[in-house]
C-alpha cells in the first residue's frame, strides 16, 4: 500500500529538529564568540587551562543562546515559552531529571523500612509497590512545585540581574511617614 504525501507539509518532528538544530548552532557560535582573538578567551587555549571564571563564559553564552533560540520558536509557533524552552528532545529530559534528583534524599527517608542492603531484584512485590509509589508522589510533588507562577520568574530574573529577590509590584508599597 502506498502513502500519499502532500507536497508542502512539513511534519511537527522535522520542525522541531529544525529548531533543535536552530538552538545547538546559536550556542556554538555563542561559546565560539567568547573565543576568538579580541574575545575574553584566546583562541589555542586549552580547556584543562580555563578557569572556573571562563568555563562559566563559555557555558553562560551557549545556555543563553539556546534560551533565547527555544524562545524565538515558542513565539513564532505560539508555544509556551517555558514548556518549549525546558523540552530539548532528549529521554530523559533533563527538567525531570533534576526534579528526581532533588528528591532522592527525601526518597530515602520516605522509605526507611526498606532494607538497602538487599538488591533491588531481592525486594518483595510489596515492598517495591511501596517505594514506587512514594517516588511518584515526591516526584510529583516536586515537578509541580517547580512550575513557577509570575511573580516567582519576576524575582528570580530580577536577582539574576543584581536587583533584590522581590517581584517588582512589591516596590508600590507605602512608605509610612
Amino acid at each position: 500500500m502506498r502513502t500519499t504525501r502532500i507536497v508542502g507539509m512539513v511534519s511537527e518532528t522535522a520542525l522541531e529538529d529544525e529548531w533543535l538544530r536552530r538552538a545547538t548552532a546559536a550556542a556554538i557560535a555563542a561559546a565560539r564568540d567568547v573565543i576568538k582573538l579580541d574575545g575574553p578567551i584566546p583562541p589555542g587555549t586549552p580547556v584543562g587551562r580555563l578557569a572556573d571564571v571562563e568555563l562559566g563564559w563559555v557555558l553562560a553564552a551557549m545556555l543563553f543562546a539556546w534560551v533565547r533560540t527555544r524562545a524565538e520558536q515558542a513565539a513564532c509557533e505560539q508555544l509556551d515559552t517555558e514548556q518549549c524552552i525546558r523540552l530539548t528532545g532528549l529521554d530523559p529530559e533533563p527538567w525531570d531529571a533534576g526534579a528526581v534528583a532533588a528528591i532522592l534524599p527525601e526518597l530515602a527517608g520516605a522509605c526507611a523500612g526498606i532494607d538497602w542492603s538487599q538488591p533491588v531484584t531481592a525486594w518483595p512485590k510489596d515492598v517495591m509497590i511501596e517505594f514506587l509509589l512514594t517516588a511518584m508522589r515526591l516526584i510529583r510533588k516536586a515537578m509541580i512545585s517547580r512550575q513557577s507562577g509570575a511573580s516567582t520568574i519576576a524575582r528570580q530574573a530580577n536577582a539574576a540581574a543584581g536587583g533584590p529577590l522581590m517581584d517588582p509590584t512589591e516596590l508600590n508599597d507605602e512608605i509610612g511617614i
